[in-house]
């Protein structure tokens, strides 16, 4: 298991070598998808952003064949204390208070983004690991607690990267582009499917340089650093989905999938 101590909000991956069928299996109350892989089978998961620091419970099934028993392997993910910090942003009105002109666009991104996040289930398309898809400096971390114009709050499921409107945004691996599009919030948006249930999402762009059903690789350029969208300033958020939650980017650039 990879680490062997996460945060909340944390990607972990679980990898069950030897094993000829596909195992099953739980971290806390989340279960776990495996895909095979060269040697044996890995899944994905993610921490709960809200977890407390307690330790998770991991357990996997091992199928044992028609003649045997299935081995049941248990351990436990040490879950360390969250210092989500707090920053007060300011950002235009209409993005804390979105005017009635602009309820239908907000609703049509939603559905596309639910679309795009609802990939059949499938194995990693990936076999390297994963990159930063901007080299700068890292001006938001995940989780940060937000009061936007002193009055609304929430949480920033993503990490902010500091860049220049036009520099080049590369895909932090190989997938598939399964949303390109100008939404209200995230601006010009990519998102990528890596399998496995992973996605990684690339908001404000100020230029989308590929088109949904198009296949990327590690290193290619998808865009331009803008400032689209609800910001205060050129840059760009990259954010990470596992399994329908969102986790921190810098968890998944941690791990060895190589």
């Amino acid at each position: 298991m990879q680490p062997g101590t996460a945060r909340p909000g944390d990607a972990v991956v679980v990898t069950v070598r030897g094993a000829e069928d596909s195992p099953t299996g739980t971290l806390g109350d989340r279960e776990l998808r495996f895909w095979p892989i060269p040697g044996g089978h890995q899944a994905i998961a993610a921490v709960d952003v809200e977890a407390k620091a307690d330790p998770l419970g991991l357990e996997v099934q091992l199928p044992g064949g028609e003649n045997a028993d299935d081995l049941q392997v248990e351990g436990t993910l040490e879950v360390a204390e969250a210092h989500f910090p707090e920053r007060a942003l300011t950002v235009a009105a209409r993005y804390v208070t979105p005017p009635p002109s602009v309820k239908k666009w907000i609703a049509e991104d939603q559905k596309a983004f639910t679309r795009a996040m609802a990939q059949p289930p499938g194995p990693r398309l990936f076999t390297a690991n994963f990159d930063w898809p901007v080299q700068s400096m890292l001006t938001a971390g995940f989780g940060d607690l937000r009061l936007l114009n002193g009055r609304k709050q929430s949480q920033h499921f993503g990490t902010d990267l500091d860049g220049v409107t036009g520099d080049p945004v590369f895909a932090s691996n190989d997938g598939a582009v399964v949303l390109s599009r100008e939404c209200y919030t995230s601006g010009n948006t990519v998102l990528v499917f890596h399998g496995a249930g992973l996605y990684t999402a690339y908001f404000h762009l100020s230029k989308r340089e590929v088109k949904t059903g198009e296949k990327v690789a590690r290193g290619q350029r998808l865009g331009r650093v803008g400032a689209t969208g609800r910001v205060t300033g050129p840059h760009l958020h990259f954010g990470v989905k596992v399994e329908g939650h969102w986790a921190d980017p810098e968890s998944l650039l941690r791990l060895d999938f190589e």
